[in-house]
């Protein structure tokens, strides 16, 4: 290792178990868990104080809500599969799976694109009421992750994967880093998507 090298970005540290990057990432995980706990925290205080709220099924469209789920969920298990993938030594199918996570990516992105132009052409914007003011601002934050795990992933699918030639194992601690973050995108959905559009 030369003098100028970061230790512990590929080996675990002897004091945590945990690489640098890894610790990096489940800081990072931690202050996004504020950010998003504080948003359902207001969440819940309007609604309770409010002396009517409006079921989400009134504004929003349950079955693309439905579609969208299903879509970042198979995202998930396919940024496992590649993952997995490079663990075994596979690279072709790594690229495979990392490509198949961008695409969904792209389609969950996609629903989202039809859902809002929906709204707009039915005269439905923030300013039309709190509930759909929280919607556009929960919803339109967590597109926005969506679109930075993209592009990490697409990264890691495109050039950023010739790594994996000169330094295998920082690639798939790299890899494993950006599904992290992915795995979280699909969490904080998972709660987003009961409490917006079924309740």
């Amino acid at each position: 290792m030369s003098a100028a090298a970061i230790p512990y970005t590929v080996e675990p540290r002897p004091d945590s178990g945990l690489n640098n990057v890894k610790i990096g990432i489940w800081l990072f995980l931690a202050s996004e868990v504020m950010l998003f706990g504080a948003l359902f925290a207001g969440y819940i205080l309007l609604r309770v104080g409010a002396e009517t709220w409006p079921r989400g099924a009134e504004f929003l469209s349950v079955p693309w809500a439905t579609t969208n789920t299903v879509v970042l969920i198979s995202s998930s298990v396919t940024m496992v599969l590649a993952w997995a993938a490079l663990m075994k030594k596979n690279f072709s199918r790594y690229k495979l799976f990392m490509g198949l996570t961008v695409l969904a990516g792209f389609g969950f992105l996609g629903i989202k694109y039809i859902e809002y132009t929906s709204k707009f052409h039915h005269g439905y914007f923030p300013s039309t009421n709190t509930f759909l003011s929280i919607y556009f601002l929960m919803t339109g934050l967590h597109a926005l992750h969506v679109i930075g795990g993209m592009v990490v992933n697409a990264y890691f699918w495109g050039p950023g994967s010739k790594m994996w030639k000169t330094h295998p194992q920082q690639f798939i601690n790299r890899v494993e880093i950006a599904g992290l973050f992915w795995h979280f995108v699909d969490l904080v959905w998972i709660f987003l998507f009961p409490i917006l559009y079924l309740l």
